[in-house]
């Protein structure tokens, strides 16, 4: 569980692969994801997809700039930003060997360049969950070779919910360097630290070791700020006896990684607590084992709900169970009550059950996971032994 995607930040890894914190990473696929989504364009019931969400933007083209549309059309794409990414986009889509036309244009002519693009295209469709009626209605206004304009949900988080062996690499060096922080910091519970210094640790112990960002905003939550699921780090120093709830990740060429463990000194302070710990580590251990190539999100999701029924604290878990992670920390596929998404063989998910008691405690665990045929392979490996 996390907050959402902070800014990209790639410093330490280009395209081709270097990193600073070990050997060459794979290459991954970007020449050949503009093509799949061309291909899928008549299903989606368009002629023509403009992509207006940055990260998607990322995924098909490199670009990592803050400003830019991409117009895809059967047989051409085109990016369009301003100039302070002139150099930037040219050097980005080239490493990542796109097949696609770069436009640098001043945003006020730039739907004129757009408007040029798409003369021809019946009906052009539109990211529904990233355009604002605003602009919805300044394309329409604008356009004039007057194209049906129909919104298309999920088309570009469809191609990115299976990673190639190039992204797996990457989340994997990031889970990598967040489970050797966590090993590094965790003698510090010892010494009575705020739940702020704790946090502070594990991100500058991961970025010292080369990751190029942290993930989301670190969760540490310690005694009664435990049973807060998204509980902000605070100036509460960590006692023995208390449950603390450590959900955090780290970045590496734009790609992440999300981990929770549930961490105590000694023994939880009551029973109650020692129970709700070990019940969330049934869930989330009966979580993993369910998850296979084929089955559905909400049947993961099911499956970790009925184990905390059956321990009496169904109330207690208030969160969906999983999500996909990559590009951005919560994306396709969801694994929540209900969910019908299909798991597919290299998706990235977490699973990451919890239960929380409100002013006494609570708990999470949360591994990433690369799913496969026959089940799945643990991305974070940090050791889901509480005490410390």
């Amino acid at each position: 569980m996390a907050h959402n995607r902070t800014a990209p930040n790639h410093a330490g890894q280009d395209h081709a692969g270097q990193n600073r914190t070990g050997p060459a990473l794979e290459a991954m696929d970007v020449s050949g994801r503009l093509s799949r989504l061309q291909a899928r364009l008549s299903e989606l019931g368009c002629s023509g997809l403009l992509v207006t969400k940055l990260v998607n933007i990322e995924y098909l083209t490199g670009f990592t700039g803050s400003a830019g549309l991409l117009l895809v059309a059967s047989d051409e794409a085109l990016l369009l930003t301003d100039g302070r990414y002139r150099d930037q986009s040219a050097t980005e889509v080239a490493k990542a060997r796109s097949p696609v036309r770069i436009e640098i244009a001043r945003a006020v002519a730039q739907l004129d360049v757009l408007d040029a693009a798409a003369r021809g295209l019946g009906k052009l469709g539109l990211e529904a969950d990233a355009v604002t009626w605003g602009a919805m209605r300044r394309l329409s206004a604008k356009l004039s070779g007057n194209p049906e304009l129909v919104p298309v949900r999920h088309a570009v988080e469809a191609l990115r919910a299976v990673k190639d062996p190039g992204e797996l690499a990457r989340i994997e060096r990031a889970a990598d360097l967040a489970d050797v922080a966590l090993a590094q910091v965790k003698e510090l519970l010892a010494t009575s630290p705020t739940e702020r210094e704790l946090a502070l640790a594990l991100e500058v112990e991961m970025r010292g070791r080369g990751a190029d960002g942290i993930s989301f905003e670190t969760i540490v939550a310690s005694g009664p700020n435990s049973a807060l699921p998204h509980g902000r780090p605070t100036e509460r120093r960590i006692e023995p006896g208390d449950l603390v709830v450590v959900d955090f990740g780290a970045e590496v060429g734009g790609y992440r990684s999300d981990m929770t463990r549930t961490l105590c000194v000694g023994e939880p302070a009551t029973e109650e607590l020692r129970n709700v710990l070990e019940a969330v580590l049934g869930a989330q251990r009966a979580g993993v084992r369910a998850l296979r190539a084929g089955v559905s999100g909400g049947e993961v999701d099911a499956v970790c709900r009925s184990f905390l029924e059956q321990a009496g604290l169904a109330d207690a878990f208030t969160h969906g169970t999983g999500h996909g992670v990559g590009l951005e920390i919560h994306e396709a596929p969801s694994l929540g009550a209900g969910s019908a998404d299909i798991l597919e063989e290299g998706s990235v998910v977490t699973v990451e059950p919890g239960a929380y008691l409100m002013s006494r405690g609570g708990a999470r665990i949360e591994d990433t996971l690369v799913v496969t045929a026959a089940g799945a392979r643990p991305l974070t490996k940090s050791t889901k032994d509480s005490t410390c």
